[in-house]
């Protein structure tokens, strides 16, 4: 099959299934390796500028250094359960560190832009035993800030630097940690360089139930959880999208990756995917999509690297609808996938339109390794759907009781909670503490995930999300966890309560707003709040746009803050202020919490002319809307 058109093509999938899978991820890219041992699996430049002379790697190059990889780090004393955690930009040795970790022990993924001392306790907190970083090259010393930080991490001892300049002698050479720990420092390139490329040393046999990877999650700003996955999750998470891609992603496409690799999307479907399949995957700036004219030369790399595939968020495809396409060859281009956030309606037509590119919308946790749903390549694409479920997982709308537990399963287009369960499904939380509520007992046998995402399904089987259960702000697809800010500000002597949300917005998705009820008697002002804040909110994401004081926060009838209503607040601002702006100023905003459509937005305005301006700037936002206006005779839709 070429791909999936519908929910019988799953079905049919799932039927002919012989149940046979690699058992392990260095087994999948192993075997696409010796199917095209020549041909080009990856490719990278460090400047947009140099994109036309990219360093190439083909398969048996890849594989090869993978496996040196893993016999590096069997050399440093990594077994099977022990953690090598990578703190890297987007490298082709970043690569080499995410898939001979995984064949060598436990891959552990940490976004390189947290603060110094964020990583060090996230280092703690995955008990790693080998640290792969960067070496200082000018604008990414992170090594000298960290280095001071990692004799707090007990169980660390190597450090192997990733040297990009020449300079892993000045970094250092073996040495003492700071502190209780004890670290040796290494050379990445001089490691593997010594090392056999045709076998596994460690002897190790690596079975599906293995760990393989530690992704963070429930925020990738603050204090995240750690999720622990399994080779068998990955790989199957991988086969799903592959069969569901079909002919979208095999030998002799080629795929952009702009997403950060330590995010599940960037390391699965710009990684594992298509490198289970003989795909090419272009590499493009330790920065990816952030990098220095990365988005404004984007179509010139797409024509000049006829590039077939690429994944992103939605403000990446808001950033790349302001650069021409005119003049550009784009013939290459079949899809994009975009994820992490809903898509606005009037932005997915848009960019449709002017590029003639299929969009396909999807949803995913890292729970469930990366991808759960998918519009169909082949088949319908059904705007506002996060489409299809992948073969080989189960997924539906539940209805839950007030304690969490399982009642019945909904009907056709009824709104409940979203569950799945499969293979894909990971093995919970490294802090066991932080699975309760997360499993599902629904008497059938199978081992059911609560997304906490609400959803409803349609009679094709297409899934809608009507609502985000969980409170993350996501910030151009940057995970934040409303507790990163609420907590620093609950230090303040003043502040009685601190709630964060999401105030939607056009370029970001998502921007956080902190919500302040003072204790009786205090006089502090909203200024003197976000000065406070500053001092202690050390990730920039993660500052709030602006902090309102609230003489009560709304609480539910057991006291809880009710943040639905902060955000229905947040929602009608922003989109008040928005008309406002475009001069197109509302008579009448309301913002209505459908259950079954989700967030519904109704406007009215003075005269034609301001409704298709109103029109204009609500498509821009993820929200249903109902635009009327007033003539001198009378309302009109």
């Amino acid at each position: 099959m070429s791909g999936i058109a519908s929910i019988a093509d799953v079905l049919a999938v799932e039927s002919e299934h012989d149940g046979l899978l690699p058992n392990s991820t260095y087994e999948m890219i192993g075997a696409a390796a010796r199917a095209h041992p020549d041909a080009p699996a990856l490719s990278f430049f460090l400047r947009v500028e140099d994109h036309a002379r990219p360093e190439v790697w083909n398969y048996e190059a890849l594989f090869s250094r993978i496996t040196a990889t893993a016999n590096f780090l069997h050399e440093l004393g990594v077994a099977s359960e022990e953690v090598v955690a990578f703190v890297l930009p987007n490298l082709p040795q970043t690569h080499l560190a995410i898939w001979g970790g995984q064949a060598a022990g436990i891959a552990f993924a940490i976004n390189p832009m947290l603060e110094p001392t964020a990583i060090a306790e996230l280092l703690d907190a995955g008990q790693a035993k080998v640290l792969i970083t960067l070496a200082p090259v000018p604008g990414m010393d992170l090594w000298s800030r960290l280095r001071p930080l990692l004799g707090r991490v007990s169980s660390l001892r190597h450090v192997v630097l990733v040297d990009l300049a020449g300079q892993a002698q000045a970094a250092g050479s073996p040495e003492a940690g700071v502190g209780a720990g004890q670290f040796e420092v290494h050379d990445f390139a001089q490691g593997l360089a010594r090392q056999p490329v045709d076998r596994l040393t460690g002897g190790r046999v690596i079975r599906p139930g293995d760990r393989s990877s530690y992704f963070c999650t429930g925020g990738t700003t603050g204090a995240p959880k750690i999720a622990m996955r399994t080779h068998a999750n990955e790989i199957a998470n991988a086969w799903s999208v592959g069969q569901f891609l079909g002919d979208g992603i095999s030998a002799g496409k080629t795929l952009f990756c702009g997403l950060p690799l330590f995010h599940v999307n960037g390391v699965l479907v710009t990684g594992l995917l298509p490198f289970s399949r003989g795909a090419h995957v272009i590499l493009g700036t330790p920065s990816g999509y952030r990098g220095d004219g990365v988005i404004k030369h984007f179509w010139q790399l797409v024509e000049h690297h006829r590039i077939n595939f690429f994944s992103g968020v939605p403000t990446v495809y808001a950033a790349l609808m302001q650069q021409p396409t005119q003049g550009r060859d784009l013939g290459s281009l079949e899809y994009g996938l975009c994820g992490a956030a809903p898509m606005p309606v009037e932005l997915m037509r848009a960019f449709q339109d002017s590029t003639g590119l299929k969009i396909l919308e999807g949803y995913g946790l890292t729970e469930g390794t990366c991808v759960s749903t998918c519009n169909p390549p082949l088949g319908e694409r059904r705007t506002g759907s996060i489409g299809l479920r992948l073969p080989l997982q189960a997924m539906k709308a539940v209805v839950l009781d007030d304690v969490g537990a399982y009642v019945r399963d909904c009907t056709v287009g009824e709104p409940g909670v979203l569950v799945i369960s499969g293979p894909n499904v990971f093995a919970g939380y490294r802090d066991p503490d932080q699975d309760k509520g997360l499993w599902l007992e629904l008497n059938d046998g199978r081992r059911w995930l609560n997304t906490g995402d609400l959803g409803r399904q349609d009679a094709d089987g297409c899934f809608y999300l009507t609502g985000r259960k969980k409170e993350l702000i996501i910030r151009g697809g940057h995970n934040i966890d409303p507790a990163s800010i609420e907590e620093p500000l609950h230090r303040h002597p003043d502040v009685q309560i601190a709630a964060a949300v999401g105030r939607p917005d056009v370029h970001a998705g998502e921007l956080p707003v902190a919500y302040v009820q003072l204790k009786p008697g205090a006089r502090v002002t909203e200024d003197e709040l976000l000065s406070f804040a500053r001092e202690q909110i050390t990730e920039r994401a993660a500052m709030p746009k602006a902090i309102k004081l609230v003489a009560a926060m709304p609480l539910t009838g057991v006291g809880k803050i009710f943040k639905p209503e902060l955000r229905l607040r947040e929602i009608a601002d922003a989109l008040r202020t928005a008309l406002h702006d475009a001069g197109a100023p509302a008579s009448r905003l309301e913002v209505v919490n459908d259950p079954r459509l989700g967030i519904r937005v109704e406007v009215a305005v003075a005269g034609s002319a301001t409704a298709a301006v109103a029109r204009e700037v609500l498509g821009r936002f993820p929200f249903r809307f109902e635009v009327t206006w007033r003539s001198p005779s009378a309302n009109h839709a």
